[in-house]
């Protein structure tokens, strides 16, 4: 396997010079000021890909920053490690592993090389056998629960999904999300269900994840306790070790494979209870809006291709901008856990601060992400966005048509969408104000947002929308220079868990600092 290494940093290119000088030249860049000048500017800075239209005109930036940061990704080899991954190259070179989630949605009829032909042969035999299964359960009256079992990208991906795709759910099936180790929550959830008409789908590649092992014993002895019997009618596995699933007494497993992230995983098994909820056809659907938009990566050039121009702007943000957050606004209820699965699509994968070679930076990476649906966000903290100290770029999500016939309804929402994108914008200076309520009243404005339309939320949409984000990601970390397929800094906490709770109980706990002491001895894990 072919190992790609960066070759170039972005802080060692002419572009990045040329952007940190235009940075100076925009210092008093005003977006009011832009749309004067430039009536077209929202028709230049509008683009489209499969199934999702981005205005970016209210975005800072002007034509002479947009083309230099696409210098910048010339400069960087951008495509170039697109063109890796896509071929199947070992662009993970921590882990030394391909990097191919994009062949979980690559269809059967698509040429794949000869060096993938038996990888994506094994993906599409497994996609026929748990989609084959999903369509079981499905017919199972008897089965009225679905319990998926898992956390990080087992949990946040097929929750956000299912949610969003409520419309196409099985109303005869309910879905629940487990992910929190705090017993607070699987007890308050199983006091809804019974056993002999609840499935659980254990999500772990390894079988072994402290928070999803603890939660399945706890579910298992529940269970049985309830008087369930036949654990492998209700107990599925979404892991690669079928031996230590088959020792928990589950014999019916879906593996996947070790090229597959966990935060980019739900188009594997790991999408099961995704495809229970919609189906085999919607599950297809839901890959093929997913392929379209990797083939709009692959194939549209620079200038209109929307993942690179989504990712460049990130950049400018981040880098040049030193725009710190980001605030998600999805203006529908379906895409309540929207930013929360973006939060770690982007920064697990782009948390990062040393290259690929294991240099440190001296520039900032992942900006921190954050949102709430719709109007509830306008009611809780875009005062601090309209008027606050910092400057938060705000991308607002809506979609065209709704799913119910609520039509003032959804008007109103749109209206909502608009307005508040209008108001950051614009702002309302208060002239020659004196009182203290006038200048309380004031609104600055030129302060940016983005704002995505998809017609409708739809198996095929909510595909595309996830790849475009998850191609937006790799395009900053491409640019950075970093591994964005890694994620060792979740691994520390495990490991000092793990030596935490083999020490419960001593008098004297060993290699652990003061601190943590005296709050074990306050929270009572000292005592035997």
């Amino acid at each position: 396997m072919y190992m790609h290494t960066m070759t170039k940093r972005c802080d060692q290119v002419q572009a990045w010079k040329d952007l940190r000088q235009l940075r100076v030249e925009s210092k008093t860049f005003d977006l009011r000021e832009a749309f004067l000048k430039n009536e077209k500017r929202f028709e230049h800075f509008s683009a489209s890909a499969p199934h999702v239209f981005v205005d970016f005109s209210k975005c800072m930036w002007d034509e002479r920053i947009e083309e230099t940061l696409l210098e910048l990704a010339e400069q960087t080899e951008v495509f170039a490690l697109r063109d890796a991954m896509f071929k199947g190259d070992a662009i993970n070179t921590t882990e030394r592993r391909a990097v191919m989630h994009w062949l979980l949605r690559t269809p059967k009829e698509s040429l794949v090389s000869p060096a993938l032909a038996l990888a994506h042969k094994e993906v599409l035999a497994t996609l026929d056998q748990f989609l084959n299964f999903a369509e079981q359960v499905r017919a199972n009256p008897d089965i009225t629960d679905i319990v998926n079992i898992g956390i990080g990208g087992s949990d946040l991906g097929p929750q956000m999904a299912v949610k969003a795709l409520d419309e196409y759910v099985l109303p005869s099936k309910r879905f629940h999300f487990l992910s929190n180790i705090d017993a607070h929550e699987i007890d308050r959830l199983l006091k809804t269900l019974r056993p002999q008409s609840t499935l659980f789908l254990i999500s772990s590649k390894s079988f072994s994840t402290l928070e999803t092992m603890t939660n399945a014993g706890f579910a298992k002895d529940w269970f049985l306790s309830g008087g369930g019997q036949n654990i492998h009618n209700h107990f599925v596995g979404l892991t690669s070790n079928t031996e230590l699933a088959k020792a928990f007494g589950i014999t019916t497993t879906f593996g996947f494979w070790d090229w597959v992230g966990g935060r980019y995983s739900m188009w594997s098994s790991i999408g099961l209870a995704i495809a229970i909820a919609i189906g085999e056809s919607g599950f297809k659907a839901f890959l093929s809006g997913a392929f379209e938009m990797d083939q709009h990566f692959k194939t549209a050039d620079a200038r209109s291709n929307l993942p690179l121009k989504m990712g460049l702007l990130d950049i400018w943000y981040r880098n040049f901008l030193q725009y710190q957050s980001r605030s998600i606004a999805p203006y529908h209820s379906g895409l309540a856990r929207l930013p929360a699965y973006l939060q770690q699509l982007e920064m697990e994968s782009n948390g990062k601060s040393v290259d690929q070679t294991g240099r440190g930076l001296s520039y900032e990476t992942a900006p921190v992400l954050w949102g709430e649906p719709g109007t509830n966000g306008q009611h809780a903290y875009f005062q601090m966005l309209h008027q606050g100290t910092d400057v938060i770029p705000v991308e607002f999500l809506v979609v065209k048509n709704p799913s119910h016939s609520y039509v003032r309804n959804h008007e109103l929402l749109l209206a909502n969408a608009l307005a508040q994108a209008q108001a950051f914008m614009m702002g309302e200076p208060k002239e020659g104000a004196s009182s203290q309520e006038e200048m309380a009243r004031h609104f600055c404005g030129n302060r940016p947002s983005l704002f995505t339309v998809l017609d409708r939320l739809t198996p095929r949409t909510l595909g595309a929308l996830i790849a475009l984000s998850e191609h937006r990601t790799f395009v900053a970390g491409a640019v950075w220079g970093i591994n964005s397929f890694d994620q060792y800094g979740v691994e520390l906490g495990k490991k000092l868990t793990q030596n935490i709770v083999s020490q419960l109980g001593a008098l004297h706990p060993l290699n652990i600092d003061p601190s943590t002491k005296g709050l074990m001895g306050k929270l009572d894990l000292k005592s035997n």
